[in-house]
């Protein structure tokens, strides 16, 4: 119906155009009067929808400008860096849960390590987004770590999709990455990590001072992180650095976390295989001691500059730690002094090995001024019998 009646004023009734009422509701509507619901009654093929559209998308636009603003200005976690700082060059390192490059930030050496779980296709959405929150609680952890022995975090980025990174494949000569991948960034160290100084030292061995230098820097930056609550979980002499000084620092925290209340909230077989403890072998409960079991693992290695257990396959292994209490063999030349710390720290039981506070301690009751070191592999080993200098 297009007419509408309205009331004269002496009670007769008489109809209203339409035109005349589209004239009033586009007046209200442009502000210069008020509409009531049983005012908004009009045609829908009167309003103008490609103008409205054009206002909501400049309103949207001014909208989301203001947050993208808001956001660079604030970042949302006091770790998080500024990428546009952030300058990635060449890959130095390919890790469990990433890829290591060497790069700068804000004009310092820096090593990325770029994140990005599930990129294999096995992980769901579920878990992927589980490990970003675990990931991100324990970077504000890390962030206000501060020790000699601990290799310094500079910061993090929980969205990663707009950083350029070297690549060779393709045309331009980068590479980008999912929103779901994360960049941690550390300081970097030249030294090159403490497996592939042993490697090096593998024929000639290391000075005994050497040894125990090492040895107390390792014990003085996992006491730190015990001190803080802080399991490493990986403890290896593939994720420890060393620096232009050969100061030992301890690096890559992929399976890191905070130390659970209940031990039973830390469970599974989390590691590197030859260097973990039986209970974390054996999926049973386990704390910041596990750690402690793959120091003394790293101790023997310091010393030997071997590789533990080089005939055994990893089932192997597994099958005669848990089972046959299977250790690395300590050479006869080894000073019992340290000997003894290597046995303690790898015992059976959990609760009998010290913590590394008292291991720090042991080891710097070591006298180091009579040499006990391994004997190069090219002189007569006659540490085996009883020789007084025992080794450099």
């Amino acid at each position: 119906m297009d007419l509408k009646t309205r009331d004269e004023g002496n009670g007769v009734k008489s109809p209203m155009k339409l035109d005349n009422r589209e004239e009033v509701v586009n007046t209200k509507v442009k502000g210069t009067g008020s509409v009531s619901n049983k005012d908004m009654l009009f045609r829908a093929d009167k309003i103008d929808l490609k103008n409205l559209d054009i206002q909501l998308e400049k309103h949207l636009s001014k909208v989301w400008s203001k947050n993208t603003v808001n956001q660079s200005q604030r970042p949302a976690e006091e770790w998080e860096i500024d990428l546009s700082k952030l300058d990635i060059r060449y890959v130095i390192a390919h890790g469990t849960y990433g890829t290591v490059y060497r790069g700068t930030y804000d004009n310092q050496d820096v090593a990325v390590k770029l994140l990005d779980w599930g990129e294999d296709g096995m992980a769901t959405a579920a878990e992927t987004a589980a490990l970003r929150a675990s990931f991100q609680k324990e970077v504000a952890v890390w962030h206000k770590l501060d020790h000699p022995n601990v290799t310094k975090f500079v910061g993090a980025s929980m969205g990663t999709s707009n950083l350029k990174i070297p690549s060779k494949d393709s045309a331009d000569g980068q590479n980008s990455l999912p929103s779901r991948a994360c960049c941690v960034v550390v300081e970097y160290l030249p030294g090159g990590t403490l497996k592939q100084y042993l490697i090096k030292n593998r024929r000639k061995k290391l000075a005994f001072k050497v040894v125990i230098q090492l040895a107390l820097d390792l014990s003085r930056g996992l006491s730190y992180l015990h001190s803080k609550k802080i399991v490493h979980r990986d403890v290896k002499t593939e994720n420890m650095l060393l620096d232009s000084q050969r100061t030992l620092k301890i690096a890559d925290f992929g399976v890191a976390r905070v130390e659970a209340q209940n031990p039973k909230d830390m469970t599974g077989e989390t590691g590197t295989l030859g260097y973990m403890a039986p209970e974390v072998l054996d999926g049973k409960p386990y704390n910041r001691r596990c750690d402690v079991y793959s120091f003394g693992i790293c101790l023997w290695e310091i010393y030997c500059c071997d590789m533990p257990y080089p005939d055994l396959s990893f089932a192997d292994v597994s099958s005669a730690v848990v089972r046959q209490n299977l250790r690395p063999e300590i050479p006869r030349c080894c000073p019992s002094s340290l000997a003894n710390i290597m046995r303690k720290c790898w015992y059976a039981n959990a609760d009998k090995r010290p913590e590394m506070d008292k291991v720090v301690r042991m080891l710097e009751a070591i006298d180091t001024s009579k040499g006990g070191g391994m004997i190069p592999e090219d002189q007569t080993p006659t540490c085996f019998c009883f020789a007084p200098a025992r080794g450099p």
